[in-house]
């Protein structure tokens, strides 16, 4: 699409932004008018067409048409079971959903098309996607279009949406090490990321303070190494019913197990797993990261993730590789020695490598891909040409745009944190700043430019648990959201906190206790339940 013609769609859309157009993130294209449709809960119903490849069965979408039918209407489908108002306008009974392509028992991808278009005129409501999760994303944008007149009575205008996401990796990462989330609020923030067309759960499992991952494999990591084995677990139950929740959104898993570094916890369940530091000549009874001189230590990682890999579908595993504090290795003789062994001289960044190049090969031949941290880039670590790197520091070692350019200039695909992380807060609109952030702001080739995959939104978790995590992350998250999902040019702040505090309101009415982004009110308040 040209940017004159994008122009006047915004334009066009603009000039009808009422609640029928207060769409969130934006659709590449959308043509709406003044002319509505009057909807009646209690005879509107989700339908398959008969030359759809979805049919009734298919999971994903019999589930989908229920839940939206449960967000739109409640209990409004049975409160008037006869119409309430005179019909001056036609009615639409039904939304027709047409998907190309089967794959209904099938996982998200990094290479699934979200592609729909959505045609309301007087001749069809036709919603038309290649996959299911395309159709995913349509009833979200459907499910947004349908407004509620004061009198009671449910419309939606006459329009056309042509839309697809502008990269395949919209991710949102929470870490359930610092502090452990409740199975409800990972499930919670999956409905909420759905709503804003996320498509990716990052899920930062384990860390320094906590190993709440139950592992079968090696059940003393978590009775060891979690805050508390009997509550502050997720068992294999949870875990999968982590995943299957994701997938019925369109949202893929991308679990992540940090290391060398961030394993303190590690330590207890797996003895000898973590390097001894030295006070002079004596251990000084702490330790530090992962001991990469020993056979133990590959022989353990690889055990372990060859449970990882079976427990979580998603073609990519997050194997860390940030942060690596040399200091313990430095104090130990075992590792100097290994080191002198090695040829690596005094340069622990070779030694880093070595673990991460060893660990990598492991995973590889599980099958699994890779995403790692920067710090694996920077390092100069040997990783395979199909690695995805995380870029998460905003300053340090460069700038992150330099870093992108860097990165990408390598040949790597890259994804983009490091003006995105929402536990980061401060008095007044924040979400500007983090709307404003262009992923391909960078000097490089349309080559390079290509190799940037998306990015992520992240909420550690050091001053985040239950009590905080909702009204931190919504509605800021879904400034990311929209970045990561409309085209570059959709960035007018105006037009953008129009639409955000409405969708903010619809979060409320929706059960999510967003915050505010100013001075205002909602139609519907959130209220405690």
């Amino acid at each position: 699409m040209t940017g004159s013609t994008l122009r006047f769609s915004l334009l066009l859309a603009a000039a009808f932004a009422g609640r029928a157009t207060a769409l969130w993130p934006w659709p590449q294209y959308i043509q709406t008018s003044e002319l509505r449709y009057t909807i009646f809960p209690h005879s509107f119903q989700f339908q398959y067409h008969l030359s759809s490849a979805a049919q009734v069965g298919c999971s994903v979408l019999d589930e989908a048409f229920q839940r939206y039918r449960d967000l739109l209407f409640g209990s409004a489908a049975f409160r008037f079971p006869h119409p309430i108002e005179k019909r001056h306008t036609s009615e639409k009974n039904s939304l027709v959903v047409l998907v190309v392509t089967p794959g209904c028992d099938q996982f998200p991808s990094l290479g699934s098309v979200e592609n729909y278009t959505l045609t309301i005129n007087d001749e069809q409501c036709l919603l038309l996607s290649e996959t299911v999760w395309g159709a995913l994303r349509g009833l979200e944008t459907f499910s947004q279009l349908i407004w509620r007149s004061p009198e009671g009575t449910f419309y939606v205008n006459k329009t056309d949406i042509e839309d697809f996401p502008r990269f395949p990796h919209r991710g949102l990462l929470l870490d359930t090490s610092r502090h452990y989330l409740p199975l409800s609020s990972i499930l919670d923030t999956l409905d909420v990321m759905a709503y804003n067309k996320f498509n990716v759960f990052h899920w930062h499992l384990v860390d320094d303070s906590s190993f709440p991952y139950e592992s079968f494999t090696f059940p003393d990591l978590t009775k060891k190494g979690s805050y508390n084995p009997a509550t502050h677990i997720y068992t294999a139950q949870d875990v999968k019913e982590v995943i299957e929740y994701a997938r019925l959104r369109g949202i893929r898993v991308l679990a992540e197990f940090d290391t060398p570094g961030h394993t303190l916890s590690w330590g207890p369940g797996v003895p000898g797993l973590l390097t001894p530091c030295y006070s002079g000549s004596h251990p000084s009874g702490t330790f530090g990261p992962v001991n990469p001189a020993l056979n133990n230590t590959y022989e353990f990682m690889s055990t372990f993730f060859l449970e990882i890999s079976t427990v979580f579908p998603d073609f990519y595993l997050h194997l860390g590789g940030d942060e690596v504090d040399f200091t313990c290795w430095k104090s130990n003789p075992d590792i100097q020695a290994f080191m002198k062994k090695k040829g690596f001289g005094d340069d622990f960044k070779k030694l880093e490598s070595f673990y991460i190049q060893t660990l990598l090969d492991i995973v590889s031949a599980y099958g699994k891909g890779y995403v790692v941290w920067q710090e694996v880039f920077d390092n100069k670590v040997k990783v395979r040409p199909d690695t995805i790197i995380q870029v998460w520091r905003e300053e340090i070692p460069v700038k992150y745009v330099k870093e992108m350019a860097l990165v990408t200039s390598a040949g790597f695909r890259a994804l983009l944190s490091a003006p995105w992380y929402l536990n980061h807060i401060t008095y007044g609109p924040d979400w500007k700043e983090i709307y404003l952030v262009e992923p391909l702001a960078f000097e490089g080739s349309p080559e390079q430019k290509a190799l940037v995959i998306g990015g992520e939104a992240c909420m550690w978790g050091e001053y985040v648990d239950s009590t905080n995590l909702v009204p931190r992350l919504w509605p800021r998250a879904g400034a990311v959201a929209e970045r990561l999902w409309s085209n570059k040019m959709v960035s007018n702040l105006d037009f953008a906190f129009k639409r955000l505090a409405h969708f903010r309101c619809e979060l409320l009415r929706r059960g999510v206790q967003a915050q505010p982004l100013s001075v205002g009110y909602c139609d519907m308040e959130f209220e405690q339940t």
